[in-house]
């Protein structure tokens, strides 16, 4: 299969899937995470903890059972599986190569998404195409999911346009950089699809970092207020750019939702499969009327907040080494090992797809166009002004000011 043909695949939802919406979400203990001691009494940020999650698969690629949510992944085969590891591994490799691309002065900048690939593919193939996503900027899983081609992502990055993609064709909105507006824009479109009664919901996606926003907070509320189909989803990734999360919160993130009426969830965001199983029970919620969700997707952020940033002068090497072994698509291609859904013919060829990605990535960028140096200019003013046209003409005189006499 090409990388195209495959972006726009979803797990289909069960038919027999049952209704968990009155479960208490904000007590729930899967199997493997029944924990007691003083590990599992840490705080969410604090090192080493071990918060309690909802877990369908170990670290270790062992699959547990949850009796609230495997309902929610019953319908998932092996050929899904093995979709879910492809997303995984292809979106991993377009955010490298994106980030080798910046670091060659080919993007102005770029916020990976190393380590948070489960999260991601997990809750973006639980979404229907009549749901619409809000993400912020990091988001390059979904987008996959959402069926946005890879290359469609750099341009902003780039300078060349303001997107690249037309929101509506995918039920995608543009990347948002103002941290957690998007959040607001989310909850009053949950508010109109609810007025429009329409059988769909939205989803929107934001960092620990900005759940400290006012915005966020603000799209709680009107959420909760007015029942709005609406997911919040917040991948923690444990740090907000340099602030860890035990600064931010006194209370585990998902926890917030209580005080707006609302279930929150946390699950662990390097699961795959739990991360696919709660949101979609939690998009089937929203399209119930039963209003929003919190679910927080505990995982961590391997690389750097974004290319301007250094890791290494605020979080230790050993924090990171730990989290390595929790590797999202170590974890699940363990899994499709030791259950026989996948054999190596199947890792070869996927391997062989990546570098093919790869390859199609680096050449549209750098076959991608000039962006026109005086469109800054443009939509100004809707009826012009005479200053904007006296600037415009000034900066035309100046770029032209470089061009020498062969026309270079």
């Amino acid at each position: 299969m090409t990388v195209e043909s495959t972006a726009a695949r979803k797990p289909r939802r069960s038919a027999g899937t049952k209704s968990a919406a009155s479960a208490s979400t904000t007590g729930t203990k899967s199997a493997a995470s029944k924990r007691t001691g003083a590990a599992a009494k840490k705080s969410p940020g604090a090192s080493g903890g071990e918060p309690e999650l909802v877990q369908l698969l170990t670290p270790e690629g062992e699959r547990v059972q949850d009796a609230t949510y495997d309902p929610y992944i019953a319908d998932i085969t092996s050929e899904d599986l093995r979709g879910l590891y492809r997303d995984m591994v292809l979106s991993r490799r377009f955010d490298a190569e994106a980030t080798s691309l910046q670091r060659q002065g080919e993007l102005g900048l770029w916020a990976s998404m190393l380590g948070q690939e489960a999260a991601q593919i997990g809750s973006g193939r639980a979404t229907r195409d009549d749901d619409y996503v809000f993400p912020t900027y990091r988001e390059h899983g979904v987008a996959w999911c959402r069926g946005v081609d890879p290359t469609n992502l750099l341009g902003m990055f780039r300078g060349v346009n303001n997107g690249g993609w037309d929101p509506n064709s995918n039920n995608f909105h543009l990347y948002t950089i103002v941290i957690g507006s998007q959040t607001l824009h989310a909850t009053g479109y949950a508010m109109g699809v609810a007025k429009d009664g329409a059988d769909s919901a939205v989803i929107a996606y934001f960092g620990d970092g900005a759940s400290s926003q006012g915005d966020v907070l603000e799209a709680f509320n009107f959420g909760a207020v007015y029942n709005a189909p609406v997911v919040f989803f917040c991948q923690n990734n444990q740090w907000a750019i340099s602030e860890p999360t035990e600064r931010q919160m006194r209370v585990p993130l998902y926890q917030r939702a209580q005080g707006f009426g609302f279930p929150g969830v946390r699950v662990d965001g390097n699961d795959v499969l739990a991360s696919l199983a709660v949101t979609r029970w939690a998009l089937e919620r929203a399209r119930s009327g039963e209003g929003p969700t919190l679910v927080e997707a505990f995982t961590y952020r391997m690389g750097a907040h974004t290319t301007s940033d250094d890791p290494t002068k605020y979080r230790a090497d050993e924090e990171r080494e730990a989290w390595e072994a929790k590797d999202p698509i170590l974890r699940l291609r363990m899994y499709l090992e030791a259950a026989n859904h996948a054999d190596e013919a199947f890792f070869a060829e996927l391997e062989a797809e990546s570098e093919t990605l790869g390859k199609r990535v680096r050449d549209a960028v750098r076959a991608m166009p000039d962006p026109d140096s005086l469109a800054i200019f443009e939509h100004a003013y809707a009826d012009g002004h005479a200053l904007v046209d006296e600037e415009r003409a000034q900066f035309a005189a100046y770029q032209a000011s470089f061009v020498d006499e062969g026309g270079n």
